[in-house]
């Protein structure tokens, strides 16, 4: 059994002094990746660093939308520059996105847009954080003319919504809101979803799966993520692993954890 942590911020100073360990017990699970997502400009390179020293670690460059009061056009700029490098091991455009709950929306929006432009212009996927947006999320999307794969982190919408999302392209991000028997609006659309439109993540230290303290999440607990899956799905879990796999290579574009 193969797994990949498709959104997990383990750059975070929290894991400062346990990476080896924590990748060792993540492998134990199944777990041979993960990928990064980027969040302010100060952190990517330490996002960089963090996966260059681990075999099987990828990240992506990105501005999140909690942050864009802190950044410039010039960040824009910058991150312009180092995609235009194709940065090794640098596999997305994000996290970036829209979120109701923090901030205002109408001075996210430039930012989205312009990360959307930027993963258009050099061919990469987007890594998209949405919170209470999903509709708006799929019509920035399709005003934009996005044609490419996408990744909606951390889904916890209705399956009309997932369905009109994967039309535009997204792959749904499937983490530790599954094993909460209370979401269960979320359960019920992974349920029905084509298989072929999801992949696993953590989103650790954040969205803790049930039985996990607040901000201890970790690449170690994706397996229980799976499992959970597998018995809403009535499926296997090594059947759901194996195209959750797939699905996470064709979302990124390449055969990266082979």
């Amino acid at each position: 059994m193969k797994l990949v942590d498709a959104h997990c911020h383990f750059d975070f100073p929290g894991f400062e002094g346990r990476r080896v360990s924590e990748l060792e017990a993540a492998s134990q699970a199944g777990v041979v990746g993960l990928v990064i997502p980027g969040v302010r400009r100060p952190d990517w390179e330490r996002i960089s660093n963090t996966a260059l020293a681990h075999s099987g670690l990828f990240y992506c460059l990105g501005i999140h939308p909690w942050f864009v009061a802190e950044h410039s056009t010039e960040d824009l700029d910058a991150l312009e520059q180092l995609l235009s490098r194709q940065p090794d091991r640098c596999i997305a455009v994000g996290e970036c996105g829209l979120d109701r709950l923090h901030g205002e929306l109408t001075a996210q929006r430039p930012w989205f847009e312009a990360q959307i432009e930027l993963a258009s212009k050099f061919d990469y996927p987007l890594v998209i954080h949405s919170v209470r947006t999903h509709d708006e999320i799929h019509a920035t999307l399709r005003r934009t003319s996005w044609s490419g794969k996408a990744l909606l982190h951390g889904f916890s919408g209705s399956y009309q919504q997932a369905t009109k999302l994967i039309d535009q392209g997204c792959f749904i991000g499937v983490g530790g809101v599954i094993t909460h028997p209370r979401a269960r609006k979320t359960r019920e659309a992974v349920a029905r979803l084509p298989l072929e439109s999801l992949v696993l993540e953590t989103d650790a230290p954040d969205m803790a799966p049930l039985g996990v303290a607040v901000g201890d999440n970790s690449p170690v607990y994706l397996r229980q993520i799976l499992e959970c899956l597998a018995e809403i799905r009535g499926e296997q879990p090594e059947y759901l692993a194996s195209a959750l796999f797939s699905n996470t290579e064709a979302l990124y574009g390449a055969a990266l954890w082979q």
